[in-house]
């Protein structure tokens, strides 16, 4: 850990380590302008070390402006890659899809987000791992309980936030990159 206590990990490795261990990290990506499906088919497929991917879900967006409906699906990567790299990963992610961060939850061609990391806990001003809202947003729970129903069963209220929501959440198909 480090002096401040700004990040912490629970397994002791440095960043290109060649002990780093592979472990499960999960994306949450997300689009609502152009052809979403294609955006979410090239990221998976840009995506390294994917282990498996849930089904395209259709959801209305949450916050911010008057837009279109999402599509969204959430990707499991079996990676030794660390949360700072996993980070730049969704980063370029967005940029190969020519994302415009102009308004904050505003229409996106794609978002991925960082939602998990096995054993990894970061809090720091631009990455914070596990992704702090997941567990009240249905449109991430649902797609992610997909891929790894025993992290989304750990999650505080999960469970009522997806009963909650589940109506608005609909099944669209498989991601076929």
């Amino acid at each position: 850990a480090s002096p401040s206590g700004a990040s912490r990990s629970r397994h002791q490795r440095g960043e290109n380590s060649p002990t780093a261990m592979k472990r499960f990290a999960y994306l949450g990506l997300g689009s609502n302008l152009g052809d979403r499906a294609a955006f979410l088919q090239e990221a998976v497929a840009g995506l390294p070390d994917v282990a498996g991917v849930s089904a395209i879900y259709e959801t209305a967006p949450v916050g911010g402006p008057e837009q279109g409906p999402y599509l969204n699906c959430v990707a499991q990567l079996l990676t030794d890659l660390t949360p700072r790299q996993l980070l730049q990963l969704c980063q370029e992610s967005e940029k190969a899809a020519q994302r415009v961060r102009d308004e904050r939850w505003g229409p996106r061609t794609l978002d991925v987000d960082l939602l998990w990391v096995d054993g990894e806990e970061v809090n720091e001003p631009d990455l914070v791992v596990p992704h702090p809202r997941m567990h009240q947003r249905a449109f991430v729970l649902i797609p992610f309980c997909d891929v790894a129903p025993e992290v989304v069963a750990s999650l505080p209220g999960a469970a009522e936030v997806m009963a909650a929501d589940a109506a608005q959440v609909v099944a669209i198909g498989p991601v076929n990159p």
